[in-house]
């Protein structure tokens, strides 16, 4: 099983660290909303691997069989595992290739909620929590929390989904209500 875990979490990561790695590249034109878009669109791929890696070991190690939790437990640790390479490039990422990502991102959610016509007491409000924001985020901790949390729900929901549709109790299980062989 551990070996299972690390090889389909670590190529999860791998491709989770190559979406970040890919910002830096385009540092200077970073487009927040599509940015946002393809970072989701890099996990559900990247954690699209903890399906292949839960059927692996099912069909390759376990005999064809794997309980719910199994099936769980083993997707959650790919997920953590790639959850953790793409914290790390991302660290990397923002402590070297783009340490002004905060007051990017703050001056780019004040313009946005000045297209909207929001007031000024608005304008103001939501200055001054971006300003906190960008103090927050400074600290590696609070970075590294907030980054995690970014992650690690797409590959939970993503673990549980294919723990619920991979999990297989025998061999050839049998629906007695409707008389078929699944």
């Amino acid at each position: 099983m551990k070996k299972t875990i690390w090889l389909y979490g670590i190529i999860a990561g791998t491709i989770l660290a190559l979406g970040i790695f890919l910002t830096a590249v385009y540092n200077t034109h970073i487009d927040f909303d599509k940015s946002m878009y393809f970072g989701y669109a890099m996990m559900l791929l990247a954690f699209s691997l903890t399906f292949v890696g839960i059927k692996n070991y099912r069909d390759k190690y376990n005999d064809g069989i794997i309980s719910f939790g199994k099936a769980f437990r083993i997707g959650f640790f790919i997920t953590l595992i790639a959850s953790t390479m793409y914290v790390i490039a991302w660290l990397i990422d923002y402590y070297i290739f783009i340490p002004d990502f905060a007051d990017k991102y703050a001056a780019h959610m004040l313009e946005k909620l000045k297209a909207t016509g929001a007031s000024a007491a608005e304008i103001n409000r939501q200055a001054a929590a971006m300003e906190s924001f960008k103090t927050m985020y400074k600290n590696p901790l609070f970075n590294i929390l907030l980054t995690y949390s970014e992650v690690i729900p797409v590959g939970l929901v993503i673990s549980l989904i294919c723990a619920l549709v991979l999990r297989k109790k025998t061999k050839n299980q049998f629906n007695v209500q409707s008389g078929l062989i699944k």
